[in-house]
């Protein structure tokens, strides 16, 4: 009887308990405030956004994200043409700096009004008959520190032919066939072409004033002079043309005025040791890219456009002379010395080797008519470079060999 009671009790005293507990439990879920719920996002999976433009900016758990080009599209397959970036390990490319400081809706209205003023200078261009060129994609690369606009970028590294040696040229003043000769911009263009030349430390760009040749540089029998007496190995004769320029202001932006331009250059590359015509090259610079703003904006933009119609035929022209092999020419035997017309400049050091051939001949080919290029004449033997004096010349000691003439000419020993 006593443990039948002592049961009920514990039952009666565990129902009370839970009924309590449960109480307390519904009155707590009844104060606190209902919980939204929240959607985890991983910082390295892909944001879902619906429809983003590039340019937007989301926040992520405090973060900023920019919406960009992904610099890996079109060079690693299935990745993606935009891409969310952190902010702060976001930088704009070349054409992003070029066309606006801005991103997204900011730079809209701007950008806008620059696509107005490149479709109306390509409409002018097409009446006038002339194709305009295609707009480089802004993940073109970056440009060499030869143009006067763009410094601090790594010039376009170039594989030399052996022997490592500079080629010697003549770049003949620019023809200008644009509509502002009184400006002088083949002048301009002339002293651009050589300077960009000059900075790949490949070329040595000659006078045509400083060569005692009074004929026509680009007459077959004057250049192979130049090839025999100075070891010039090619001419250049170029041609500017097709500047034209459009120029506006933004309403309700700063009171400046924005300004592009185009212009064409053409260049015919002779080879001296045949006297015919090696290669001809022609560019015209992207329209985008020479955009300036402010006081001389218009003149600033021919400027940039013909320092980018050179970059475009830099890579180009320069492959093109350093396939001419190099050779120097003995300038005056005396006993014990031999001096060379080439030296420091052209690359030769204390020490190098020169190979000492006479005069060869022209090779024609009997379909054609047309030169092939000079063989070497007879080995005359080898002379070892022993001091560099004067801007480019040397004297050096015979190895072997003997019966050396001025008229010779000496190769880089490979």
């Amino acid at each position: 009887m006593y443990n039948k009671y002592l049961i009920l009790l514990i039952i009666m005293v565990f129902t009370v308990s839970c009924s309590t507990f449960s109480k307390k439990k519904e009155d707590a879920s009844a104060k606190k405030p209902p919980v939204k719920a929240e959607k985890k996002t991983d910082k390295m999976e892909a944001i879902d956004e619906s429809a983003p433009k590039p340019g937007d900016i989301k926040v992520i758990d405090g973060v900023e994200y920019i919406y960009t080009s992904n610099r890996k599209y079109m060079l690693t397959p299935y990745e993606p043409e935009y891409v969310w970036i952190r902010k702060d390990q976001y930088s704009p490319r070349l054409g992003e700096n070029l066309l606006s400081g801005k991103t997204g809706t900011a730079g809209k209205k701007e950008r806008e009004e620059m696509e107005k003023r490149i479709a109306k200078l390509e409409e002018d261009l097409k009446k006038k008959g002339i194709a305009p060129q295609m707009v480089y994609p802004y993940q073109m690369g970056a440009f060499p520190a030869g143009m006067g606009f763009m410094p601090g970028m790594s010039l376009i590294t170039f594989n030399y032919p052996s022997p490592k040696m500079k080629r010697r040229i003549i770049v003949l003043p620019m023809a200008d066939q644009t509509n502002f000769k009184g400006e002088g911009l083949g002048e301009l263009a002339t002293r651009r072409l050589i300077t960009r030349l000059e900075s790949a430390g490949a070329i040595i760009c000659i006078d045509p004033h400083t060569v005692n040749n009074k004929g026509v540089l680009t007459d077959p029998e004057t250049m192979k002079s130049l090839n025999e007496l100075y070891g010039i190995q090619a001419v250049l004769k170029g041609t500017l043309s097709d500047i034209y320029t459009s120029s506006s202001k933004i309403e309700g932006k700063e009171e400046k005025e924005t300004s592009f331009a185009i212009s064409k250059i053409t260049l015919d590359v002779f080879n001296t040791d045949t006297g015919i015509l090696l290669r001809q090259l022609s560019g015209r610079n992207p329209i985008s890219l020479t955009r300036e703003k402010g006081e001389m904006s218009t003149e600033k933009a021919k400027i940039k456009a013909i320092d980018l119609a050179i970059e475009l035929l830099a890579e180009d022209l320069l492959k093109t002379v350093l396939t001419l092999d190099w050779h120097g020419r003995v300038a005056s035997v005396e006993p014990g010395k031999i001096y060379v017309n080439a030296g420091r400049q052209s690359g030769l050091e204390k020490g190098s080797t020169l190979e000492v051939y006479s005069p060869g001949g022209q090779i024609i080919d009997a379909k054609t008519k047309t030169p092939l290029g000079t063989v070497k004449g007879n080995y005359k033997g080898e002379l070892e470079v022993v001091e560099l004096f004067g801007v480019d010349a040397c004297w050096a000691k015979v190895k072997k060999g003997s019966n050396f003439s001025a008229t010779d000419l000496v190769y880089f020993q490979k």
